[in-house]
C-alpha cells in the first residue's frame, strides 16, 4: 500500500463546498489503496485576519517599537486557522465513510526550532502516524504551517509553510509522491495571463522549478522546492476544480527531453539601486551589504564597474517595497563612517525577466539569443545576472509584458520539445 501525501491551498479549503470538493479527491485516493496524509492551509484570507487582529490587539499595548509583540502569542493565534480547516475536512471525509482524524502540530509531532514566526521544521518522528495507520485510520489530516518548539509552545513556519509542510511529511513517510492542489493546473512555460502561447509543463526539474520560483514565479513556495530536492521527493502540481494532468516536478534524469529554455519568470515590483563612486578597495562589498542584511533586506541582481581610479560603482536590485529601508541603512553606515560614496542612484520603475532551462548548461548562444532578440525589439537592458541554468536581466517596467511575450516566442515555448 502506497502513500500519499496530498496538501490543499486556501484557495482550495476557501469555504465547506470547496473542503467537500477536495475530500472527494482524498476519498478517491484511498479507495485506489492508498493510505493518505493530508496537509491543509488555513481558509483564503484568514490568515490575513488573523494577523489583523494580533496587530489590532497589540496596538494598544506599551511596545518598544511599533507592531511589538510576543511572538509566541503570534503564532498561538495565527496557527489556528489551520485548525479549523483540519478539523472540518476530517469530519467531511468521516460523513464519507473514510476512517479520517485531524492531527495539531504538536500531536504528530512536527519539531521545529524556537524562531516563532519564521521555525524551520527540525524531525517529524513517524511512530504516532504509524501506530493510527496501524489502527485503521485511512487518511490523517495534518495542519500545515505549524509545529512545535523546544519549549512546547506552537511555532509558525512562515507564509507558505503549509507546502513546506506537505513536502517535510513526505520526505518523512516516504510518500510515494506530494500532490500539491491549488487554484492552477500545473507549471507553465510563463505566465499566461501575459501571453495566451504558455504551455503547461507535463514535468520540470527541481533546478529549474527551484530558479522559477526564486524569480517571482507563484505556484510553489521556495522554501518548500529546496526541501523537495534535497530530498528527493516527487511534487506533482495539480487544480483542484478540475481532474486535468497537473505537473510533475523531478529529478533531471527523470525527464527524457525539454527545451534549452523550460520557462521564463517575471517580477514587477523590483527596484535598481547605484551607489556612485565608492571607494575600490579590499571588504568595501561587505561593508555596503552588511548593512543590508542587518536591515532584512533581500538583493539579488549585484553589479559592480569601475568609475574612475580608485573608485567603482556598485548596482544591485532589491524589492521596490524596501527601496527607503535600503537607503536609510546606507546612509546610517555612511554616516558611521564604515564606507563613503558620492550619491545615491534610484530606479524604482524597472521589471526583472529571466529565461531558466538546464539545457543551457550544454548549448552555447543562449544568453546571445535573449539580448540580440531584445535588442531587435528596441528593450535596453540595464543590468545583466546569469548562473548555469539562467539569464536574469532589468528591464524598464514598461516592457516587461513585450520582453516575456518576445522571449516566449523567440525560443518558441508554446512548442513540446
Amino acid at each position: 500500500m502506497a502513500l500519499l501525501v496530498m496538501k490543499f491551498g486556501g484557495t482550495s479549503v476557501a469555504d465547506l463546498a470547496r473542503i467537500r470538493n477536495a475530500s472527494l479527491k482524498v476519498k478517491r485516493e484511498v479507495e485506489r489503496g492508498h493510505q493518505v496524509v493530508v496537509v491543509v492551509s488555513a481558509m483564503s484570507g484568514e490568515t490575513n485576519k488573523l494577523v489583523g487582529l494580533v496587530n489590532d490587539a497589540a496596538s494598544g499595548a506599551e511596545a518598544t517599537a511599533p507592531g511589538f509583540y510576543d511572538a509566541r502569542e503570534y503564532d498561538a493565534v495565527v496557527a489556528s486557522g489551520e485548525l479549523v480547516t483540519s478539523g472540518l475536512m476530517a469530519i467531511v471525509l468521516q460523513e464519507m465513510g473514510i476512517q479520517a482524524r485531524s492531527w495539531q502540530g504538536w500531536q504528530v509531532p512536527v519539531n521545529t526550532t524556537d524562531a516563532h514566526g519564521a521555525a524551520r521544521i527540525e524531525s517529524i518522528p513517524r511512530a504516532n502516524l504509524d501506530a493510527k495507520f496501524a489502527e485503521g485510520m485511512e487518511v490523517a489530516v495534518i495542519a500545515g504551517f505549524q509545529g512545535v518548539g523546544p519549549d512546547g509552545r506552537v511555532t509558525t513556519l512562515g507564509r507558505g509553510g503549509s507546502d513546506t509542510t506537505a513536502v517535510a511529511f513526505a520526505a518523512a513517510l516516504n510518500a510515494e509522491r506530494c500532490d500539491i492542489y491549488t487554484d492552477v493546473d500545473g507549471i507553465y512555460t510563463t505566465d499566461p495571463r501575459i501571453t495566451a502561447k504558455a504551455r503547461k509543463l507535463e514535468k520540470i526539474a527541481f533546478e529549474e522549478m527551484l530558479e522559477l520560483a526564486s524569480l517571482g514565479a507563484k505556484v510553489l513556495q521556495t522554501r518548500s522546492v529546496e526541501l523537495a530536492m534535497r530530498n528527493k521527493v516527487r511534487l506533482q502540481v495539480l487544480s483542484s476544480f478540475n481532474d486535468e494532468p497537473g505537473t510533475l516536478v523531478c529529478d533531471e534524469e527523470d525527464i527524457m527531453e525539454s527545451n534549452v529554455v523550460t520557462g521564463i519568470a517575471c517580477s514587477r515590483d523590483e527596484a535598481k539601486l547605484t551607489l556612485i563612486s565608492v571607494a575600490d578597495r579590499p571588504g568595501v562589498a561587505a561593508a555596503i551589504f552588511t548593512p543590508l542584511a542587518e536591515a532584512g533586506i533581500v538583493v539579488d541582481m549585484i553589479v559592480q564597474n569601475v568609475a574612475e581610479e580608485g573608485r567603482t560603482d556598485m548596482t544591485f536590485s532589491c524589492p521596490v517595497g524596501d527601496v527607503a529601508k535600503a537607503e536609510a541603512a546606507l546612509e546610517a553606515a555612511k554616516a558611521r563612517g564604515e564606507f563613503n560614496y558620492r550619491s545615491l542612484d534610484k530606479d524604482v520603475d524597472v521589471a526583472k525577466v529571466s529565461i531558466v532551462g538546464v539545457g543551457m548548461r550544454s548549448h552555447a548562444g543562449v544568453a546571445q539569443k535573449m539580448f540580440k532578440n531584445l535588442a531587435d525589439d528596441g528593450v535596453n537592458i540595464k543590468v545583466i545576472t546569469t548562473s548555469e541554468i539562467k539569464v536574469s536581466v532589468l528591464v524598464d517596467r514598461k516592457y516587461m509584458e513585450l520582453t516575456v511575450q518576445s522571449l516566449h516566442d523567440a525560443f518558441e515555448l508554446d512548442r513540446a520539445p
